[in-house]
């Protein structure tokens, strides 16, 4: 099999990015597709961080950390502010709360501005998770992404922020 990352430039080729082949194979269309690469780096990293928190409960599964930081972080916050940052729906959203809950990291109460809305606060043992999942997390960013040279680092932020901010303004 012909390796294509050393193949000469045909007039198909738009840009001089070599291609990628893995295994001896190419992944089609899927070579020039964000989704792709998007999805890959996703599990990868989600690999990486469940391995590094493999004791926390919170390792395996996604929105539960983000939730336990918005807890820690807005006393009181509603599940459907949790929702809305996670994009993800109602239900979905109360089975993370009702792991965290049963876990002892966050407890419900009912909100004291409406007797109908549930707030939600972060416990003694629910903050001290929170604290050593940011360290695993500062870790993971300083060793897991060591490639990405230091002046990158802020660009490729920016840029991971501006799409990020897009594609929240289409989900809505």
């Amino acid at each position: 099999m012909t390796n294509r990352a050393t193949a000469p430039k045909t007039p198909e080729d738009e840009n001089d990015e070599p291609h990628i082949e893995i295994g001896g194979m190419r992944i089609d269309i899927l070579e020039g597709a964000f989704s792709y690469y998007i999805r890959s780096l996703d599990a990868v990293v989600s690999r990486d961080l469940d391995r590094r928190m493999a004791d926390l409960e919170v390792a395996k599964g996604k929105g539960k950390i983000t939730t336990l930081f918005l807890v820690d972080d807005y006393p009181g916050v509603r599940p459907s502010q949790i929702a809305d940052v996670l994009m993800r729906d109602r239900p979905a959203t109360g089975r993370i709360i009702d792991r965290l809950v049963a876990a002892g990291d966050i407890r419900r109460e009912t909100s004291p501005e409406d007797q109908r809305a549930q707030a939600l606060y972060i416990t003694d043992k629910g903050h001290a998770l929170a604290e050593k999942v940011r360290g695993i997390i500062r870790a993971q960013e300083a060793e897991f992404f060591d490639f990405i040279a230091p002046e990158d680092r802020d660009q490729f932020m920016q840029m991971l922020k501006r799409v990020y901010l897009n594609m929240r303004a289409k989900w809505d």
